[in-house]
């Protein structure tokens, strides 16, 4: 299961990243660098940081 699922989630982040390239430049491949690393390491403060940067990037046009 975990060979089917692998290519799938990187196909998923690469969509991501693409998406976050085109939309939110640099900021946003640097937050879902900090995101991902934090997930990685197990760093709840760098994943959070992250999570909170793609958060008010993506929420900038409602204010």
């Amino acid at each position: 299961m975990n060979k089917l699922l692998a290519p799938a989630a990187d196909t998923f982040v690469l969509a991501v990243e693409q998406f976050l390239r085109w939309r939110y430049g640099v900021p946003g491949l640097a937050a879902l660098a900090l995101l991902v690393i934090g997930i990685k390491a197990r760093n709840q403060t760098c994943s959070a940081i992250g999570a909170v940067a793609l958060a008010l990037m993506v929420s900038r046009p409602a204010l």
